[in-house]
C-alpha cells in the first residue's frame, strides 16, 4: 500500500495569515485550535466577497442579487453536508453545536409536550426514562440533557471513563438497557483527544431502540468524516473549529428523524401555511431554521471545507497524528508533567493533550508559555466533571491542526520544560 503524501504544513502556514505575527518577540505558535481554529485567507476573502459583492437575504425577492444570494447559500449547503458524507436535505444550519445540542434537547422536550404528532410520539419522554451521556462530556453536551431531564423527569446517567481516559464500555452496556431513550456522546475528547468507539455505542444504542447524538466539533477539522457510514441519528459540528468563521455551524440527521422532530425555533421562513390560529412547517431542513440565516457564515464555511477537501482529511489526519505522538511523547519525558488520559499508544487520538505541571497553576503555566510565543488554553474547557475525575480543577491543553509543524511542537516542549525551574517547583 503506498503512504500518503507528506502533508507540508509549513507552506499551509502561509496561507493563514494571522500567523504571520510575532507574540513577545517570537514567532506565534498557536496550539488552541480546539478552542478555535485559524481562517486561511480563502475563507476571509469568501466572506468579503459575499458582503461587498452579493449580500442580499435569501429565498426571498425576485431581484437579481437575492436569486445569486440564494444559489450561493444552498450550494453551501450542499457543499459541507458532503463533507460529512450527508444529502443536503440532512444538513440544518444553526449558529454552532451549542445550538444544535439545544435545538435537539427542546424538539425532543417539545414531543413530550405533544407536539409534533405521531410521528414525534417516538421521541417522547415520560418520567423515569434515560438519557444516557458520558464522563468525559463538554458542557454543551451536558447541560441541554440536564435541563431536558428536569423538564421531563427523565433520568440522566453517565458512561465513565477509565483512568487512561478510555470509556468504560462495560459500564456503557450495563448502562444502556430498556429506558434509555438517548445516548448522547463525543466523537473525540476535547479534553483527552481519543477518539471514542462510535461503532460500539451506536450498536448498543439501536439495540434498546434508543437516539444517539454525536458530539462532532473535535472531530470535523481532524479526520475524515462520514457521518450516515457512523450510524448515528443526529450530529453536530461547529464551523470556527474547522477553518470557517464564527456563528456557523450544523446539525446533521438522518432525513426519518429531522422529518418527524417537532420544530424549536419557529417564526418565519420555515412554515407553508400560516392562520391567526396555526401553522404548517416545511420538512427539514427549513423546519429548523427560523428567521434570517447566518447567509454569509455559511458560504465562508463551504470555502473552509474545499480547503479541507483540497488538503485531504487522510493527509491531515496522517500529519497530525505525528503531531500528536511527538507531543505526547515529549510531554511524558518531561519531570513532574501529568498526562490527562494517557491512553496506550495503540488508541486512535488527534493531536491534543491536556496535561498538568506540578506545583504550577495551569494560568501560571498559560502566561509562561504565551510570553515564549505558545498559544495554549487554561481551565477546565468546559468540561469540569472530567476534571473532577482527574482530580484536578484546571489543565493546560495544547491542540494542533494542519497548519502546525513538528517544530511548533518542539518550542512548546521546550517552554513547558522550563516552567517548573522558574516558578521553583522542580525538586
Amino acid at each position: 500500500m503506498n503512504s500518503l503524501p507528506a502533508l507540508d504544513a509549513g507552506a499551509l502556514r502561509a496561507d493563514f495569515p494571522i500567523l504571520a505575527q510575532s507574540v513577545g518577540g517570537q514567532r506565534l505558535v498557536y496550539l488552541d485550535s480546539a478552542a478555535t481554529s485559524q481562517k486561511p485567507q480563502t475563507v476571509i476573502d469568501t466572506e468579503i466577497a459575499f458582503l461587498t459583492q452579493t449580500n442580499a437575504a435569501v429565498h426571498r425577492g425576485a431581484h437579481t442579487l437575492a436569486a445569486e444570494a440564494t444559489v450561493l447559500f444552498e450550494d453551501a449547503r450542499e457543499r459541507v453536508a458532503a463533507f460529512v458524507g450527508a444529502d443536503e436535505e440532512q444538513l440544518v444550519w444553526t449558529s454552532g453545536a451549542t445550538a444544535g445540542i439545544n435545538l435537539i434537547a427542546y424538539a425532543v422536550g417539545n414531543a413530550t409536550a405533544g407536539r409534533g404528532g405521531a410521528a414525534a410520539r417516538r421521541f417522547a419522554l415520560a418520567p423515569g426514562d434515560e438519557i444516557v451521556v458520558t464522563e468525559a462530556e463538554h458542557h454543551a453536551n451536558l447541560i441541554p440533557w440536564q435541563e431536558l431531564a428536569a423538564r421531563t423527569g427523565a433520568v440522566l446517567r453517565h458512561i465513565p471513563v477509565h483512568d487512561d481516559g478510555t470509556l468504560a464500555l462495560d459500564a456503557a452496556a450495563s448502562l444502556i438497557g430498556a429506558r434509555t431513550k438517548i445516548v448522547a456522546f463525543p466523537h473525540i475528547s476535547n479534553v483527552l483527544g481519543i477518539v471514542n468507539p462510535v461503532a460500539e455505542l451506536v450498536t448498543l444504542a439501536q439495540s434498546v431502540g434508543a437516539l444517539t447524538v454525536l458530539d462532532a466539533c473535535q472531530s470535523a477539522p481532524h479526520v475524515p468524516l462520514d457521518l450516515p457510514a457512523l450510524g448515528v441519528d443526529l450530529a453536530v459540528f461547529s464551523g470556527h473549529k474547522m477553518l470557517g468563521p464564527y456563528g456557523i455551524g450544523g446539525l446533521y440527521g438522518r432525513a426519518e428523524v429531522l422529518d418527524a422532530l417537532p420544530p424549536f425555533l419557529t417564526g418565519g421562513s420555515m412554515i407553508t401555511t400560516v392562520s391567526l390560529n396555526s401553522a404548517d412547517y416545511l420538512p427539514a431542513p427549513q423546519r429548523f431554521e427560523a428567521g434570517t440565516q447566518p447567509v454569509s457564515q455559511a458560504i465562508a464555511l463551504a470555502a473552509a471545507v474545499e480547503y479541507l477537501d483540497t488538503v485531504g482529511m487522510a493527509a491531515v489526519h496522517a500529519h497530525e497524528r505525528v503531531l500528536e505522538r511527538r507531543m505526547r511523547e515529549g510531554l511524558r519525558r518531561i519531570d513532574g508533567i501529568r498526562l490527562l488520559g494517557d491512553a496506550p499508544d495503540g488508541v486512535d487520538r488527534v493531536a491534543l493533550s491536556a496535561f498538568e505541571v506540578q506545583g504550577v497553576h495551569a494560568h501560571d503555566v498559560g502566561q509562561f508559555l504565551d510570553a515564549r510565543g505558545v498559544a495554549v488554553r487554561v481551565g477546565h474547557h468546559c468540561a469540569q466533571p472530567l476534571h473532577r475525575r482527574f482530580g484536578m480543577t484546571a489543565s493546560v491543553r495544547a491542540s494542533a491542526s494542519l497548519y502546525n509543524t513538528e517544530e511548533d511542537i518542539d518550542m512548546l516542549l521546550d517552554a513547558v520544560s522550563g516552567v517548573r525551574s522558574f516558578f521553583g517547583a522542580g525538586s
